[in-house]
């Protein structure tokens, strides 16, 4: 089990002075959290969410960063432990309820990403087809995980704290690449995808937290839009931009890659952006949603260069940002586990009369094959 170590970070630990002026943002959920790159086979500080508080800090100079993000979190271990080891706390939920207590009403932002694995540790064959029978049952228990953390985490805030969660982008858009079969498998995939991030959102919203549209901000539906993409031809628009911002169409990886978490972090800035005042200038500028095919991306047939517990005590643990060296561990995967993504993981297929439950279905966006004694 990996132990999640945040140190006070020293750009931000300047700002604030003696911290009586600090502010909090803390970040909470799975690998997009983390920011696990499979080129480097480890988490980043590329993620969205560290893309995400450099923005944040361009207007709230003494913010600060509680990076609690751990690869192979469910909605389950999130609030059970598990995954991470988080010093002085039992879990990354618990360490981001004391980390909201010591620093009662001065936390600003409070971001989550978690449920995705919930279905993928369990319902997931090696063959990569998917359990319809356990699909129902993990998405219920998803959906009552995700409610219990959102719901605490919101009771623990202010009037004055921003809580946004995220629906997921949709890498089995990749298979297209592959053929007619992969391009079925695409379109299949939509109906699934839409109906789990429609029950993320509902969860969400139930709960008093915001929803930043990644799906949206990655053109997931968008199969009417055709874009040349090099090695690949004419595909579609969503099609195209899951090649260029994951690591779909290259390692059949569904993480974001660099500029992947730049749109992800600008889906998370727009809904932040509309609780300031009209004309104030000092919102986070959402990041603009890279244009497929554009230089520097991924293309099918590419790689692409990546970017760049019991968990930080909530006593002023904070990161500084990307770029800033910490000395902060990032968290690690224990091996085995589908949400970091092997590079031999293959889209899930909507069978014939699979139903999805559509009360809290989850964010079920990828799955992988995971051959004897392979690690990711």
């Amino acid at each position: 089990m990996t132990t999640v170590l945040v140190t006070p970070g020293l750009a931000a630990a300047d700002e604030a002075g003696n911290g009586t002026d600090a502010t909090y943002y803390i970040s909470l959920g799975d690998s997009l959290a983390s920011g696990y790159q499979p080129d480097v086979d480890k988490d980043t500080d590329v993620a969205y969410t560290d893309q995400l508080y450099t923005q944040l800090k361009q207007r709230t100079p003494g913010l600060k960063h509680i990076r609690l993000g751990c690869t192979a979190e469910t909605t389950e271990s999130l609030i059970k432990g598990g995954k991470c080891d988080y010093p002085q706390a039992k879990s990354q939920l618990d360490a981001a309820l004391k980390a909201m207590a010591q620093h009662q009403g001065k936390v600003a932002y409070v971001t989550l990403s978690v449920g995705a694995n919930d279905i993928l540790l369990n319902c997931v064959s090696p063959a990569g087809t998917l359990d319809g029978a356990c699909l129902n049952g993990k998405s219920q228990t998803m959906a009552k995980n995700l409610a219990q953390i959102a719901g605490a985490l919101r009771k623990a805030g202010t009037g004055d704290t921003q809580f946004v969660g995220s629906t997921y982008h949709n890498p089995f858009l990749g298979a297209w690449v592959q053929g007619a079969a992969g391009q079925q498998a695409a379109k299949e995939s939509a109906t699934l995808v839409g109906a789990a991030n429609a029950g993320i959102a509902q969860v969400y919203k139930s709960t008093g937290f915001k929803v930043a549209d990644v799906a949206g901000a990655f053109s997931s539906d968008d199969f009417t839009t055709q874009v040349n993409v090099p090695g690949a031809g004419e595909v579609p628009a969503n099609v195209a931009k899951i090649c260029r911002l994951t690591w779909a169409c290259t390692k059949k990886d569904p993480h974001p890659n660099a500029d992947g978490h730049k749109v992800i972090a600008g889906a998370f800035a727009a809904q932040l952006a509309q609780d300031e005042a009209p004309g104030g200038g000092t919102s986070p500028s959402p990041s603009d949603p890279a244009t497929p095919g554009a230089g520097g991306s991924p293309t099918p047939g590419e790689t692409a260069p990546s970017g760049a517990d019991d968990s930080p005590t909530p006593s002023d643990s904070a990161t500084s940002g990307p770029g800033t060296d910490t000395g902060a561990n990032n968290p690690t995967t224990n091996g085995d586990l589908a949400e970091t993504g092997a590079s031999s993981s293959t889209p899930v297929l909507a069978g014939a009369g699979l139903a999805v439950v559509a009360v809290g279905t989850a964010a079920v966006y990828f799955a992988r094959r995971r051959r004897t004694g392979e690690e990711s």
